[in-house]
């Protein structure tokens, strides 16, 4: 082997926990923990006087649901309610790299400000018998998305990250921007106006790329038909999945869960398995 992947970064442990007693978190490396429901309280315990230019140590954090922890072991976690969390270890030089350029612990940031985060979160707890370099890749591609976390989730305005955290939680169950606009107490024009300025893309975009990326996820599963699909994921039928779903990818669902399929077994994500075709036309 010319090259180890595991040695820049590798997930070490993956806990799915339904926390109902304090756990601490232990092990080298950096902890990512996502609250995906309730609300829980994070800390780490100070072990003596702190060398100079070491990450402040907060008081324990109140953490609501929507938020990721990134932090050093030991992480106290507390449940204040009952709560669920997905919680991700990572070793490697880049996680290294990364644990030390965090300014305080535990470190929270919103998950609007990493949107992708959760899903390769879940992807990695799925994928535990997947190829090691796949892992690794998935790994890596979890510190670059959290990479901007501290920048990205103070240049949100609230309006912003409410409806990002809207649509992610109800893309199956939105009729559209009107609907959302209703939901966040403004008029459309000034949330589509607000959105655009902040993200980039105004929020009909963002709901039908996260409505697609919810699509792919399903795709995976065999045994969903398309109609099956359409319906879980807020698309009218089949047909119209099906035109968004080129548009968006550039494949059609059945090209794109035929590759998944491939990439699953050669330990390819779909994207890394188009890329290796595109190399051989």
């Amino acid at each position: 082997m010319l090259f180890d992947w595991n040695t820049i970064a590798f997930p070490a442990s993956v806990q799915d926990l339904q926390l109902s007693a304090p756990l601490t978190l232990s092990g080298e490396g950096l902890w990512v923990c996502l609250v995906s429901s309730g609300r829980c309280s994070a800390s780490v315990p100070a072990a003596g006087p702190l060398p100079l230019g070491a990450a402040l140590i907060l008081p324990p954090q109140s953490v609501p649901a929507g938020h990721l922890i990134l932090s050093r072991a030991p992480l106290a976690l507390v449940p204040e309610s009952s709560c669920h969390l997905l919680c991700v270890q990572l070793t490697g030089q880049a996680a290294s790299q990364f644990l030390a350029g965090l300014h305080e612990l535990p470190f929270l940031a919103k998950g609007g400000s990493c949107p992708a985060a959760a899903e390769l979160m879940d992807r990695l707890a799925e994928e535990k018998t997947t190829h090691s370099r796949a892992r690794s890749q998935l790994a890596y591609a979890l510190l670059c998305e959290l990479a901007d976390a501290d920048s990205a989730a103070s240049a949100l305005p609230p309006l912003v990250q409410a409806a990002i955290e809207d649509i992610r939680a109800n893309y199956a169950g939105l009729y559209g921007v009107e609907e959302l606009s209703e939901r966040l107490g403004v008029s459309k024009s000034h949330l589509v106006r607000t959105f655009t300025a902040a993200i980039g893309v105004p929020p009909g975009k963002y709901l039908t790329t996260v409505r697609v990326e919810a699509a792919q996820r399903l795709l995976l599963h065999r045994e969903y038909t398309l109609d099956v699909v359409a319906s879980l994921c807020g698309f009218s039928g089949a047909n119209y999945l099906c035109r968004v779903f080129k548009k968006e990818t550039g494949q059609s669902p059945a090209q794109w869960r035929a590759m998944a399929g491939h990439a699953a077994q050669s330990g390819l994500s779909p994207e890394e398995s188009l890329r290796e075709q595109e190399l051989y036309i």
